[in-house]
């Protein structure tokens, strides 16, 4: 207790220093040592610890070895402490240092810890074991706990954006149950899913999404096939290996973290007001209908009376379905503590997100428990248990699952009209959706397809590891993951569903399709590891690892689906009452089982860490392959010089603290097509369509291939990774080359009876270069600064398609009108967009003359005719570039690749700064040269078939091309014509279809502020009054701002993903939001 009282006196006498970081460790051995009991037989020890400069380190902590006996140094680094006669060693440590174990020789200590800026020696996990940091081979990318806690998400995918250099994380769009998606160096599958394979605690899991952000210790890439070719058939597209956090030994530390915010739209797209639209509403009406204006007066009156609508009062329908305040609270408690014999972590996690969007909220708890302990010596057991409970309520996402983009939300919310107009919807009395544009009023539409989801997810694992001989250990695993998701989707009045799915009797009824998906996986997995350092030299070091595991998996669905409810019924009566329908449907689908069987190994030799060789080799047997195919072989090898460790670089080593070069080779396996491909399948489906029949038996729509094998990617890379400056300025540089074979492709066959056949068949190629930096520019007690930054180039090629032509795939955005607009060629790659060329609009010197017999214009000759795509032509129409030679006729003929989803680069860099108590971070991130086609722009600036729509400004008065007279008549002189527009840019907007040109196509290039983060710690000496370790408060800017040229919403989007093959259609999204954060870190 005196050494305790001199040292809190001491504090207070003194003012305090140092950073954050220092704060935490001192609070928190204050408490360890606080509450320590004391001994029967103690000596005392006293001692300084500096670190290399001399300067003395306040808040090292100093403890006993294999006790909770300890302190930490004072302002002057100083500690005193009484320890048991017979302790031998003191461990003392400082975060940022490498941690030291003395040797108790006297009464004086006196300790020196030297930088580990970087952490050189930190360890990362590289599959089914860990490795030191300066000993890898291989290409590893890794974010820690601190770079996850320092920003406020929801979602630890959210966290690592713009953080690592190969690894492109999109967020589709804002909903809260958005997909993120991952690319780790592109990917090269074509049809497939090109996302990596996830890996927690272990285990292999579909989503890290359900797992809360602040359960993660850390976060680790493999991208190159010498780091993922350990993981075989499933490593092909990378691997993320994330570890949840672990029991500590020391006192039992309680951890709460919360923070709160609130969220508003960030982007709105101005449409037309009042009058602007019943302007274009009457030119409409003429247009379509050779000058008579009945379609417009039926609804709006007059047109003498048109300047009546010049002060009338317009609905902000975007503002009415997104613009509501969001808010969200976070909050996670976590319990650790241990001795050195058994350790424990408990957290919970809860998120409670009310969404912009009305009708749409996101709930997730998040259970996350971990136990070790060392039974003996030489057994340790280890058990975890992970659960996750989400509940999603409101529309979302399920748009883009949808076959139809009808029933789009955003569409109504920019379409509908600006102010109630009598009688204007599809519900009450026009003749068809098509006269009247599909209008429905937003909320309305919003209502009717509403969704829940209901997602829980349990894992439990368990390991026991024996050392049976010195550095001989085996380890057996087993491990259970179970998911289970329950989708509720509702279709109301408004709907295309109900409209054009069921049968004429319960068309125009409500109807609801009940999903309930369950997966289930067990894993067992067995390595034997062992060590040769007794038999080698000090200056060899060899380890070898051998290994065994069977992963089975087994999956269903329950689909329920009901017609014809009550035409009152609003969706959560539906949900309930769905006996007062029709049972449509009941399929209750069984997934073929998914087994693998695997045997791999691995080696990694050192000479004086200087030389460092590594092999792997995995062999995988997959259930989904015939037995002929059944098994695929993965080898790697890797080398690494460490070039700084030579003698010729000796004089080097006052500003250079690590040099290595890398290289290596391998093979990584993708078998990720649904199981059952080897035999045909037969699917009972019920029908509405077929007289007298109400259900069929038929094949399922994909032919089944026996001769399928493994898809297999080979990697080639090469690294420089470099510290210099006591570790001051570290970073990396790779260059890599992949190339995929054999690829699994969905291979269409029309005329067959079959949609498609997956087969292996083409080539890809991906090739990049990746720089990442990081430079502690100052390391002071009471402040600090420190950049990183990373830039990943990446090039995808299809090299090959095998048999199969190049071929056009479609988005699907405007159901059939525009057909094919993404193209997949041999040369070419995936995303490249398909469309035509703008050749601006017809003018009035294009046309010979207006022949008013016909009511037609003549175009001159030699100009081509666009007639086909966009209508009758009239000065004023789009225009189009004709391709072909020898006519002058735009047709299907004339369409060629006009834009590429790829970016060139993507990137980010983040700062963050220390002064005293405060701390400030920025992270950023980028992507540049990727294109984005606006499908948004394309609907908000066309008529199409449909009549009374509204539009954007982009074709506001002014900016159109008009052919109305004052008079209210339609002008076909040609003179007045070009009098009327001299002024105007853009052609009419009437057009029988929409058409896809590379006016739609936008540059998507942005840099985003994804957050900016001001906290403040307070001192030592009130944490002591207030008896707490650390408390910080801090506010964050979430999506703060953006440079883009797009014109969009948001230039990070992708929203048509039924398929691969459309990547960068901007269509619909549920719109990013802009958010404030305030929060708490607090630790007793």
């Amino acid at each position: 207790m005196l050494n305790q009282n001199l040292i809190i006196l001491k504090m207070k006498e003194k003012r305090t220093g140092g950073n954050f970081t220092q704060k935490v460790i001192f609070c928190f051995a204050m408490l360890v040592f606080l509450g320590s009991t004391a001994l029967a037989q103690t000596k005392s020890i006293s001692g300084v610890v500096k670190d290399a400069s001399g300067e003395t380190i306040i808040a090292a902590s100093v403890i006993v070895k294999g006790t909770n006996i300890g302190t930490v140094t004072n302002i002057d680094g100083e500690f005193k402490l009484n320890v048991p006669a017979n302790a031998q060693t003191l461990v003392v440590s400082y975060v940022g240092m490498k941690t030291e174990e003395v040797k108790i020789s006297g009464n004086v200590i006196n300790v020196t810890l030297t930088d580990n800026a970087r952490m050189l020696d930190e360890v990362v996990a590289i599959g089914y074991g860990t490795t030191r940091r300066k000993d890898i081979t291989g290409s590893v990318a890794s974010v820690k706990a601190d770079a996850l806690a320092a920003i406020p998400v929801t979602s630890a995918i959210e966290a690592i954006s713009g953080k690592l250099a190969g690894v492109q994380v999109t967020t589709t769009e804002g909903s809260p149950d958005a997909e993120v998606k991952i690319r780790v160096r592109g990917g090269g599958s074509i049809t497939g899913d090109n996302k990596p394979l996830f890996i927690v605690d272990g285990f292999p899991v579909e989503s890290i999404s359900d797992i809360a952000p602040s359960d993660i210790e850390s976060m680790d890439v493999l991208k190159d096939a010498s780091s993922t070719a350990i993981y075989g058939s499933r490593g092909a597209n990378g691997v993320i290996i994330v570890t949840t956090k672990s029991g500590k030994e020391g006192k039992v530390v309680v951890n709460y973290n919360a923070f709160t915010s609130w969220k508003k739209l960030a982007n709105t797209m101005p449409v037309l007001g009042a009058s602007d639209y019943a302007k274009w509403q009457y030119e409409l009406a003429l247009l379509k209908n050779n000058g008579e204006a009945d379609s417009y007066e039926k609804f709006f009156g007059n047109y003498e009376d048109i300047d009546l609508y010049d002060n009338v009062p317009t609905n902000d329908w975007q503002n009415l379905v997104f613009g509501r305040t969001g808010f969200t609270f976070n909050h996670n408690l976590s319990i650790t503590g241990g001795t050195d014999k058994s350790k424990f972590s408990f957290s919970f996690s809860n998120v409670n997100d009310k969404a912009i969007m009305e009708m749409s909220s996101f709930r997730r708890d998040n259970l996350n428990f971990k136990f070790n302990t060392k039974v003996s010596k030489t057994v340790t057991l280890d058990f975890s248990s992970r659960y996750s409970n989400t509940k999603i309520y409101g529309g979302g996402a399920n748009e883009q699952r949808e076959v139809s983009s009808a029933d789009s939300r955003l569409k109504h919310a920019m379409i509908y009209t600006p102010f109630p107009i009598s009688d204007l919807t599809s519900e009450s009395g026009a003749s068809d959706d098509t006269e009247v544009g599909n209008l429905y009023n937003p909320l309305v539409n919003l209502s009717d397809n509403d969704q829940q989801q209901f997602r829980k997810t349990y894992n439990m694992a368990g390991s026991v590891s024996w050392e049976i001989f010195k550095n001989f250990k085996a380890k057996a695993e087993v491990g259970y993951d179970d998911y289970s998701n329950k989708n509720n989707r509702f279709y109301g009045m408004t709907t295309y569903y109900i409209k054009n799915v069921p049968s004429s009797t319960n068309q125009n009824h409500p109807a609801v399709i009940l999903t309930n998906t369950d997966r289930s996986t067990i894993r067992s997995t067995n390595t034997i590891n062992y060590d040769f350092k007794k038999l080698l030299s000090e200056d060899h070091n060899l380890n070898m690892m051998v290994g065994h595991e069977y992963i089975w998996q087994q999956s269903g669905a329950l689909t329920t689906t009901v017609h014809g409810l009550p035409t009152g019924f609003d969706s959560q009566t539906s949900f309930n009452l769905t006996t007062q329908g029709f049972a449509n449907s009941i399929s209750n689908f069984y997934d073929p089982d998914d087994k693998l069987l695997s045997f791999f190994g691995r080696a990694n030799y050192d000479y004086k860490s200087k030389y460092l060789l590594s092999a792997t080799f995995r062999a995988d047997g997959s259930s989904k392959f015939s037995a002929g195919n059944k098994w695929g072989y993965f080898p790697s090898a890797a080398a690494a010089w460490r070039v700084s460790g030579e003698d010729f670089m000796a004089d080097s080593k006052n500003w250079l603290d690590d040099l290595k070069l890398r290289l290596s080779y391998g093979t990584a396996g993708n078998n990720n097509i649904p199981s059952g491909q080897m035999t045909q399948s037969f699917e009972s489906k019920t029908t509405t369509w077929i007289n007298g029949f109400g259900s069929y038996w038929s094949a399922s729509k994909i032919m089944a291939n026996p001769d399928l094998k493994w898809e297999t990617t080979v990697t080639r890379n090469a690294g420089i990774d470099f510290s210099l400056f006591n570790s001051k300025l570290n970073g990396s540089i790779e260059g890599y080359w992949n190339s995929t074979v054999d690829l699994l492709i969905n291979f269409p066959i029309p005329g067959t009876g079959y949609d498609s056949q997956y087969r292996n068949m083409g080539e890809t190629r991906n090739r990049g270069v990746e720089l990442s930096l990081n430079w502690m520019a100052i390391n002071k007690k009471n402040f600090g600064l420190n950049f990183s930054g990373n830039i990943g180039f990446n090039h995808n090629k299809i090299m090959s398609l095998g048999l199969m032509d190049d071929f056009g795939a479609s988005s699907g955005w405007a159901s059939t009108e525009i057909g094919v607009d993404y193209w997949i060629a041999t040369g070419g790659s995936v995303g490249q967009m398909y469309g035509y060329v703008s050749d601006g609009r017809y003018e009035v010197s294009d046309f010979k003359e207006y022949n008013a017999t016909t009511k037609k214009w003549i175009l001159n000759d030699g100009v081509a005719d666009a007639s086909g795509v966009v209508g009758a032509l009239r000065p004023g129409s789009m225009k189009l570039k004709n391709l072909t030679e020898g006519d002058n006729i735009v047709n299907v003929d004339d369409r060629k690749i006009i834009g590429d989803a790829n970016p060139l680069h993507t990137g980010g860099f983040t700062m963050n700064g220390r002064v005293y108590g405060f701390d400030l971070s920025a992270n950023f991130n980028w992507s540049f040269g990727n294109d984005i086609y606006n499908a948004n722009k394309v609907e908000y600036t066309s008529t199409s078939k449909y009549q009374y729509r509204n539009m954007i400004t982009e074709m506001e008065l002014g900016k159109r091309w008009t052919n109305l007279n004052a008079n209210g008549t339609l002008s076909n002189d040609p003179a007045e014509l070009a009098a009327l527009n001299a002024n105007t840019t853009m052609w009419s907007p009437n057009m029988d279809r929409y058409v896809f040109s590379d006016w739609a196509v936008e540059d998507g290039s942005f840099l985003r502020l994804n957050t900016l983060s001001l906290g403040y710690t307070l001192p030592k000496s009130v944490l002591n009054a207030m008896k707490i370790s650390n408390l910080r408060i801090y506010a964050t800017g979430y999506n703060v701002f953006i440079l883009t040229n797009y014109s969009g919403f948001d230039p990070e989007v992708s929203t048509r993903r039924q398929t691969a093959l459309t990547p960068g259609v901007d269509y619909s999204a549920y719109p990013k939001s802009r958010q404030f954060v305030l929060g708490l870190n607090l630790s007793f």
